[in-house]
């Protein structure tokens, strides 16, 4: 990526710690995610245009937590996917990003609790990321982590990274 991708992923970033201005937890989640998605996507080769769209999406993965607890009272998954892509959307839209990536970041927005039927490499290594930094601060059990690495992380680099996390099973491996 160029120095203004780059430019405009810091911008994008500012814009969501003031979005979510005064949640110190979800601030930190959105940095641990982005950065882990950043780590997974170079770790994998993916070309600029994917690590772009890839590192904009996991600072807006969760954009739809606030509106769905204000609308609904709760934040749960699918509600976070179905409120999420249109606030990303004037998020992203307001700070000029490309509309072929305003598309595709909505719509990994609209899907990153939903684990099956994975579309590309960048819904793949945003859902690793962000079951990296959950199953941390959730203290998930040894057994849930274990179920994860075998059902949800494909890429080499997510599942070396969770082995060296959480020391699965196979992390001779």
């Amino acid at each position: 990526m160029d120095k203004n991708d780059q430019k405009l992923l810091d911008s994008l970033a500012a814009e969501m710690i003031r979005f979510d201005s005064g949640d110190p937890k979800r601030i930190q989640h959105l940095i641990k995610v982005h950065s882990f998605a950043r780590l997974i996507g170079i770790g994998e080769g993916l070309d600029d245009k994917t690590q772009m769209t890839l590192e904009a999406a996991a600072y807006v993965h969760d954009i739809g937590i606030i509106p769905a607890e204000i609308k609904y009272g709760r934040c749960d998954g699918k509600i976070q996917e179905q409120e999420g892509p249109e606030h990303a959307r004037a998020m992203l839209a307001s700070l000029e990003f490309e509309s072929d990536i305003i598309d595709r970041v909505t719509y990994l927005v609209g899907r990153h609790h939903t684990y099956t039927n994975i579309d590309g490499a960048d819904c793949r290594i945003l859902i690793e990321a962000d079951f990296l930094v959950n199953m941390y601060e959730d203290d998930v059990s040894e057994d849930a982590v274990d179920k994860a690495y075998r059902s949800i992380f494909r890429t080499k680099t997510g599942r070396k990274f969770c082995r060296d996390m959480f020391g699965t099973a196979d992390n001779k491996n």
